[in-house]
């Protein structure tokens, strides 16, 4: 078990460090006022990652488990969540289950923003 969490530790320590220097060399090139083009980039770079290396261990078998933990869920959960939530979508929608698949969209959006502002009022109030 200690091993599998090192395995997810360390690879999102690599997500997280990759994540931010990403996102800040787009920053630097566009004009990070008129639209967040930096989490942009990363969320996108990281669904591709995501579907690319998912795909070829499904497909083909090409990564192990421990290569599955490290990668998908360390890097790239480290790199963007965002990319999980992607793949997971796309999933359902592969198994057939359409709505489902609307439903975490709607959930994911819908939750995650009143999250956001909730913690925002809570941040004020406190």
């Amino acid at each position: 078990m200690l091993t599998r969490a090192a395995l997810v530790g360390f690879g999102g320590f690599i997500g997280s460090v990759a994540r931010y220097l990403m996102a800040g060399a787009v920053h630097r090139v566009a004009d990070r006022a008129l639209f967040p083009s930096g989490t942009l980039a990363v969320n996108v770079l990281g669904c591709l990652a995501i579907g690319f290396l998912g795909g070829l261990a499904e497909s083909r078998g090409v990564l192990s488990a421990s290569a599955r933990l490290f990668l998908l869920i360390g890097v790239l959960g480290g790199f963007t969540t965002f990319s999980s939530f992607g793949f997971e979508t796309m999933q359902l929608l592969r198994d057939g289950r359409a709505l489902a698949a609307a439903a975490n969209v709607s959930a994911q959006v819908v939750f995650g923003l009143a999250a956001v502002w909730g913690g925002q009022i809570l941040a004020r109030i406190i």
